[in-house]
């Protein structure tokens, strides 16, 4: 006969290692059919915990529970040979090999074949007794009454998923639908007692009672997860926020400064073209464009006889100053008003020129202040007739008319006047500061 590796349980199939395992087994669960086996006992360790699993069954579980994939198969290193000796008495279990060496079924041979060879022999063959509510429960899912209890009398335990677990592995079977059968006396040798409606009720509260727990602490885990996941998104929010307060910050002090440029390249812009305006009007009073102050020269020592300087009269120059006050006045006065400032110095343009370019024509020296036109031009706007009389136009003493007579016509003043309002009617700046 061949060496033999392991033992196989008839009852449940399970593959046993040595006789010690099988004697535990036997008394665990009731079972006596044993044989012997040339096949090892499965030995698959999972390389990533080491957890040593003994069939394809308990592998696939384990990856299922913890997604741990790998196993090595260490089933030709851990297989030795079934000694038919208890290491602990040393002695043969005569009590086990009686049913070793009945039990052992012929290549090929079923239950039904077992079972008539049993009756034969005169050992009575009988139903395995198996957990009815398991069973129930495998019948309500669909499988047959004799698969589901082969099923639980072959797998080894007493819940829905192993059984359905070995009804997937065994479904090719010849014999899978037929009612397995196991003597009489295995059978009956350690019945599993059933619990009382007392102990199932107790069983059940306290499974019940089990699972709020878990659910209450599950319900804990996932608020603190909450809690921290809320915590993390306000102070990530608090970090964008201060983020965008900072940029806020630097935006504006960057518009600042852009705008004090502005201002000060608009202030130097005004600069210059006053500078040039005054430049202009002394050319036009005939002075030099910028007034030069001359370096002290050596005293000779015989004094040259004294050069008079040609005399400059003032009084322009001080007309000029205010006429241009007068303008920026009005200018001021009527800031919203621009387009209308502009006309008005438009029409005082044209009465300043007419009078340059025909001091003779006595109707362009005469102005009637209750003209309509006059008023809602000039007249209505602060400082439009005071600019007039700065040019030599005097107020009737029955004050309709605004007349400038022949003799009081100077055509030095009327160019001065005509430059100081081109320069507020072009200059953008003007009046500004």
């Amino acid at each position: 006969m061949a060496t033999a590796f392991s033992l196989l349980c008839g009852d449940c199939g399970v593959q046993l290692r040595s006789m010690k395992e099988a004697q535990d087994h036997a008394e665990a669960f009731g079972h006596s059919n044993f044989k012997e086996s040339t096949e090892a006992v499965l030995s698959l360790v999972c390389a990533t915990c080491g957890k040593p699993c003994r069939s394809k069954t308990e592998a696939d579980l384990h990856t299922k529970r913890t997604q741990h994939a790998d196993f090595v198969d260490k089933t030709k290193e851990s297989s030795t040979a079934v000694q038919l000796v208890v290491e602990k008495e040393k002695k043969p279990v005569e009590s086990l090999r009686p049913v070793l060496e009945s039990a052992e079924p012929q290549a090929g041979q079923t239950d039904v074949e077992m079972a008539t060879e049993g009756e034969a022999g005169g050992v009575e063959m009988v139903v395995p007794m198996v957990n009815r509510t398991v069973l129930a429960e495998l019948e309500e899912m669909g499988f047959p009454k004799a698969r589901a209890t082969r099923a639980l009398h072959f797998c080894g335990r007493e819940d829905v998923e192993a059984a359905v677990n070995w009804i997937v592995e065994h479904e090719e079977d010849p014999d899978i639908d037929e009612m397995p059968l196991v003597p009489a006396d295995a059978t009956a040798a350690k019945p599993k007692p059933l619990l009382t409606p007392e102990e199932a009720k107790a069983k059940a509260a306290e499974l019940v009672e089990r699972a709020r727990k878990k659910k209450e602490e599950e319900e804990k885990r996932m608020e603190r997860e909450r809690e921290q996941e809320r915590l993390r998104i306000g102070r990530e929010m608090m970090e964008a926020k201060r983020i965008e307060e900072d940029q806020e910050r630097k935006r504006l002090i960057e518009l600042r400064a852009r705008e004090k440029e502005e201002e000060r390249q608009a202030r130097e812009k005004i600069r210059r073209k006053l500078e040039e305006d005054k430049a202009e009007r002394r050319m036009r009073l005939g002075l030099p464009p910028k007034e030069n102050t001359p370096e002290p020269q050596p005293t000779p020592a015989a004094s040259a006889p004294e050069v008079k300087k040609p005399f400059v009269p003032v009084k322009p120059a001080s007309k000029a100053e205010q006429m241009r006050d007068c303008l920026r006045k009005m200018k001021q006065s009527h800031k919203d008003e621009g387009p209308r400032v502009k006309k008005a110095f438009e029409t005082l343009m044209t009465y300043i020129g007419n009078i340059a370019r025909s001091p003779g024509e006595e109707k362009f020296r005469k102005i009637r202040l209750g003209n309509p036109s006059f008023q809602e031009r000039v007249g209505s706007l602060e400082g439009g007739i005071d600019f007039l009389q700065l040019c030599g136009f005097e107020k009737q003493p029955d004050g309709e008319f605004l007349v400038m007579s022949k003799e009081h016509v100077d055509l030095m003043l009327l160019r001065t006047a005509g430059g100081e309002l081109n320069s507020a009617i072009v200059n953008p700046f003007f009046g500004v500061l």
